[in-house]
């Protein structure tokens, strides 16, 4: 089992910044990496941005890049989203995820991902 705690959410102004963090702990040693996905009112979960543990390879959703950076500190099993330049556009529920360490690495998928944290609101007012 491995358990997933978000923490960072909050409310900020448009052109603001926030700082996720998702810290693992558990049985963390198998799994390839972690990714933020965040689900607006009404909309379908979607993919932020993923990290791999091994070598801190990221990924992105292309909205974000340029404004989100994800990096993580092994030795803490914690990673972080950086989110700078927000807008509403941003506003939603913002989840962690990591996988079972199956292989087959699909870090845009989340149906590849095992295990969730219980999500962090972020809210941007304009």
């Amino acid at each position: 089992q491995v358990q997933l705690v978000e923490s960072g959410g909050g409310l900020v102004q448009a052109g603001g910044s926030l700082r996720l963090s998702c810290t693992a702990s558990g049985r963390t040693f198998s799994s390839y990496g972690v990714g933020w996905f965040r689900q607006a009112p009404g909309k379908e979960r979607e993919f932020v941005a993923a990290v791999r543990w091994s070598d801190g390879s990221t990924y992105y959703q292309r909205s974000v890049k340029g404004r989100f950076t994800i990096y993580r500190d092994y030795g803490e099993k914690t990673v972080y989203l950086q989110m700078n330049s927000l807008s509403p556009e941003d506003t939603a529920v913002y989840y962690c995820a990591t996988d079972q360490g199956m292989g087959g690495t699909r870090w845009y998928d989340q149906e590849w991902y095992y295990y969730w944290g219980q999500g962090t609101q972020v809210t941007v007012s304009s």
